[in-house]
Parts: structure tokens; C-alpha cells; sequence
């Protein structure tokens, strides 16, 4: 098997160390990642500027491309150009430090490189660890890669796009692993208005609650319980519902 490797917290995060070494046991992995940190720019290419690839060596030899451009860049330039003729059976991204659930998905860089790749109809997969500043990236790593074991085994060469959410708490004990729908609620939707030291104002974003509480089955409420969560995602955006309603609307230019 070979394995396209990414992130979004960039060449040099700890949780890429980690998975690249997990995932090695499953096969031949090739580390491409953003040269910098990226959170947070979601699925954003670039268009109007070159990009440019450095190979990043470790014990002597080619260890991973630095990217100087986002996650989604990265898993691009690796299938239609670094490596075209050597095709990839699966992409994973990660280990984000930080989870990546709920609405979070759209802004998630570590999930638009996983979008990427199943935009080209590999099989991928986005890995995120709950934030903590002593965060186990190791134990998450093992997680991750009993999941995606299983995932290969039943998705192979299916193209199929999933994103994998690991709390704190299953890296310290035993955690049931949960297949859940992602939260459609809104978080953090706050702004605390600030004024600098030159009298301009300033706004900081604040954490906070959605007003009406996910649902049960909900990805953020089960990694509330300590649970680990799985997501089929899919990027058609298309709303079939409100697509059939509007054929009998009379619209018009």
C-alpha cells in the first residue's frame, strides 16, 4: 500500500512524526505538508503565486516535501505532479492537534487535504487529537492507525472520505470507537470589541456554546464522552431535497 501523508499544522508537527511511523507498518508512506502552519485556511489553493517543494531530510536521506502552500496544495502537487506516476492507495492527514468536529469540518485544513485526495478518488482519511499542551501523540497514532486498518480493509480503492476524531481520554484508557454524523451547530459565534494602545479597535474571537444543544449522536457530544468518532464525509454540496423543490418553482431571468 502507499500512503500520501499531509497536515495542516505543518513538515514539522509532532503528530505528523507520529502517524508517519504508525502508518509505516501498513506500508510505503510519502510525507507532503505544508512548510508552515496552516491551520484553519480550509479547503484555499493557490492560484495566483508559485509554489515551491523543498525536500526535508532526516538520518541522510528524503524524508518529506515542504510545501509553501496549504494542505489542499500539497495533497494536489503530490498526485498530479510530484508523484503522477506512482499512484496512491490511500491520503491521510493529520494528526491535527486539535479536534476538527461539528461545523469545524469547513473551516479544517487537515480535512480539505483529506477532500483533496478524494477529489481524485483515493480513499482518505482526516486524523485529529483533542487540544492539550501535553497532547500524546503516540498513543493518538495508534488509534489512528487501528481505524484506518479496518477503513482499508473494507474501503479499498473505493475513494470513499472519512474524518477521524480522537479525545484526550482514549489515549489515557480504553474508548469505544463511535460512526456518528457531524454537529450542525454553531459554535463561537461571539466577538469581544477591543481598543489598541493607538486607539484602534480591534475584535477578538470568544468560544461559545450553540443555543440549542447537537444532538446525541452528534460527533462533538460522543468525544464529550470519551469516545472516539468516525464521519463519512462527502464533498457534493448539492442539496437534493430543496434541488427537487425548485423544479416546479417558476423562476425566470
Amino acid at each position: 500500500m502507499r500512503i500520501l501523508l499531509a497536515n495542516d499544522d505543518g513538515v514539522y508537527a509532532p503528530g505528523l512524526a507520529a502517524l508517519e511511523q504508525q502508518l509505516r507498518h501498513l506500508g510505503e508512506v510519502v510525507v507532503v505538508a505544508p512548510a508552515t502552519e496552516q491551520s484553519g485556511v480550509g479547503h484555499s489553493i493557490t492560484f495566483l503565486t508559485p509554489l515551491s517543494a523543498k525536500s526535508i531530510h532526516r538520518e541522510g536521506r528524503h524524508w518529506a516535501w515542504a510545501v509553501d502552500g496549504s494542505p489542499a496544495d500539497c495533497v494536489k502537487l503530490a498526485i498530479a505532479e510530484l508523484y503522477r506516476d506512482e499512484p496512491f492507495d490511500l491520503v491521510v492527514s493529520g494528526i491535527n492537534h486539535g479536534l476538527n468536529a461539528g461545523i469545524n469540518v469547513l473551516y479544517s485544513g487537515t480535512v480539505a487535504a483529506a477532500v483533496e485526495g478524494a477529489f481524485f478518488g483515493v480513499t482518505s482519511v482526516a486524523v485529529s487529537l483533542e487540544y492539550d499542551e501535553d497532547a500524546d501523540f503516540q498513543a493518538a497514532a495508534v488509534i489512528a492507525r487501528n481505524v484506518i486498518t479496518g477503513l482499508s480493509a473494507k474501503e479499498a480503492s473505493q475513494g470513499g472520505l472519512f474524518n477521524l476524531n480522537i479525545p484526550t481520554s482514549a489515549t489515557e484508557r480504553p474508548s469505544e470507537l463511535k460512526v456518528v454524523p457531524m454537529g450542525l451547530e454553531q459554535y463561537g459565534s461571539r466577538y469581544e470589541k477591543r481598543t489598541d494602545p493607538h486607539g484602534r479597535d480591534y475584535y477578538w474571537a470568544l468560544w461559545s456554546e450553540p443555543e440549542q444543544p447537537p444532538p446525541e449522536s452528534a460527533d462533538v457530544i460522543q468525544l464529550r464522552k470519551g469516545n472516539v468518532t468516525l464521519t463519512p464525509l462527502r464533498f457534493d454540496l448539492t442539496d437534493p431535497r430543496r434541488l427537487e423543490q425548485m423544479k416546479s418553482w417558476d423562476l425566470r431571468t
